[in-house]
């Protein structure tokens, strides 16, 4: 059986999301000792315990809440009298350390020419990871675009099959025509990111969501998630001035802002 520390290992590596829960301490009779783990992950599944029943029960419950909201907490639960609302009637006590491993962010740029290239330069300054797909393979290389993690030169809709996406993935089209986003976008649109961009003008994205509404089984409401045109409105014009906007844009959703002038 694969341990905690093998599993957490192994999150890393892939970039996922977990939470450790661990007993700091216990006074009397408990289901564990100090130091028992649990490793939980963003679908519910966990590895090791923390003593089963109601308290494991909870402490499941404020996994959850550590991967919405990324804080650490501290548990506390008496176990002698359930009709007070304790886990359990065992007569002790203890205390469980509960800490979300977040993965780093990471940038997924479909479309990898001059404004996708300038986008990879800047997200990988700002520490994001960056992933960049053209189904063009002579642009996903290193050498036309050296600041990126993972290179993958695969159709838009293929993208899916070769990349884990949580809320900590941020997709941005920075595509060459609305035919090739009609086609390739209808797959992106229901994973579980934290924000899709799509460049372009309104009238090439009216042009897209209508292409898009009338040859799939995608909602309006599915795509309402995208922002379109992408990013902030700075007037920028050069694909370095493109790209700051863009992840302006990013920063502010990751970080709940509101993209007003400081001033105000």
């Amino acid at each position: 059986m694969e341990s905690i520390y093998q599993a957490l290992a192994e999150l890393e590596k892939r970039g996922g999301a977990g939470v450790v829960c661990t007993i700091m301490n216990t006074h009397g009779s408990t289901p564990r000792h100090a130091g028992s783990k649990m490793l939980v992950y963003p679908d519910g599944s966990f590895i090791g315990t923390v003593g089963g029943g109601e308290v494991e029960n909870r402490v499941l419950q404020e996994a959850q809440a550590a991967l919405e909201d990324g804080k650490n907490r501290v548990l506390h639960y008496n176990m002698s009298n359930p009709q007070a609302g304790d886990p359990g009637i065992c007569g002790g006590q203890l205390d469980i350390f509960v800490e979300p491993i977040l993965p780093k962010p990471v940038v997924v740029i479909v479309g990898a020419g001059h404004v996708g290239k300038a986008v990879a330069h800047l997200a990988k300054w700002l520490d994001f990871r960056v992933v960049i797909s053209d189904d063009r393979p002579e642009l996903c290389t290193p050498e036309e675009n050296p600041d990126v993690d993972l290179y993958l030169s695969v159709p838009m809709q293929e993208i899916p099959q070769h990349i884990e996406m949580n809320r900590f993935t941020y997709l941005l089209l920075t595509t060459r025509g609305s035919n090739v986003d009609i086609e390739g976008l209808p797959a992106l649109l229901r994973q579980p990111v934290g924000y899709i961009g799509v460049i372009g003008s309104r009238r090439r994205w009216i042009t897209t969501r209508k292409g898009i509404l009338e040859s799939t089984d995608i909602t309006e409401a599915e795509l309402d998630r995208v922002h379109s045109p992408i990013g902030l409105e700075l007037k920028a014009e050069t694909p370095e001035e493109i790209a700051v906007s863009i992840l302006a844009e990013i920063i502010m959703v990751q970080n709940g802002g509101t993209g007003k002038s400081m001033k105000q």
